[in-house]
């Protein structure tokens, strides 16, 4: 806007559009082109409003500003339960006269374009109804204990020979995971030789993992059970003291 009443100020006072070009630090095509779009007695309140609202027009309209459009989807997906994936899909697949992609649907989502009237404070509309391919809902603040084993020792307190690999008996123990709530995979490698035992766990649970443990271990010398430290994945972070 200031640049317009300057345009104003020195266009009424005979100033040369170069002048005024680099008074305002603009193109002198650019000061030609302002005064030729309001050819009458120059005004920088209406250019500024013409300016406007032909902003107002520029830029790519959106898909779902399509009341039918938008009424399609907001049916496939909160009435049938389909996903943004399967919709647009779906859309394309019947070559309809609507394409749209999933991305656009999940934003249209999250933006609140499809909610209705909120039932309870707090919460999130139809956000909570999208996928979550199986797994559970938790409140804020909820931490994970499933397949956590109670710290018995501190990583610190792990002797120095297992540390710098120097004997045979100080085991790294990891599970490998299949389908969320099947089985899993119980992997124990020797720091010092890198010798593995492995065994299959029913799930991927405290006692079951617990009880493959002490499978795998049974059949070995006591000269070869020292520490065990597991990663820091759900079975916890711990050490072991089998000595």
């Amino acid at each position: 806007m200031s640049e317009r009443e300057t345009i104003f100020l020195m266009h009424n006072n005979q100033a040369s559009l170069t002048s005024i070009a680099q008074t305002i630090g603009r193109a002198t095509s650019t000061v030609s082109r302002e005064l030729s779009r309001n050819r009458s007695a120059y005004s920088p309140s209406v250019a500024q409003e013409r300016y406007e609202a032909q902003k107002s027009h520029c830029g790519r309209r959106s898909l779902l500003s399509d009341h039918q459009l938008l009424q399609l989807i907001r049916h496939l997906f909160l009435d049938l339960q389909w996903s943004p994936e399967e919709i647009a899909a779906r859309l394309k697949l019947e070559t309809s006269s609507f394409q749209i992609s999933y991305t656009t649907i999940y934003r249209g989502i999250y933006s609140g374009l499809f909610d209705q009237k909120l039932s309870s404070r707090g919460a999130r509309g139809v956000i909570r109804k999208l996928r979550h391919h199986g797994k559970s809902r938790h409140k804020k603040g909820y931490e994970e204990r499933r397949g956590k084993i109670p710290i018995s020792h501190t990583l610190q307190e792990r002797p120095e020979s297992a540390n710098k690999r120097t004997q045979i008996g100080h085991w790294e123990l990891d599970t490998v995971a299949g389908k969320t709530g099947r089985f899993c995979v119980v992997t124990m490698v020797d720091r010092c030789s890198r010798y593995l035992i492995m065994h299959k766990a029913a799930k991927k649970s405290s006692a079951s993992v617990t009880t493959t443990i002490r499978r795998l271990l049974k059949d070995l010398p006591p000269e070869h059970l020292g520490t065990i430290t597991p990663d820091r994945g759900n079975v916890g972070q711990m050490k072991i003291q089998m000595a």
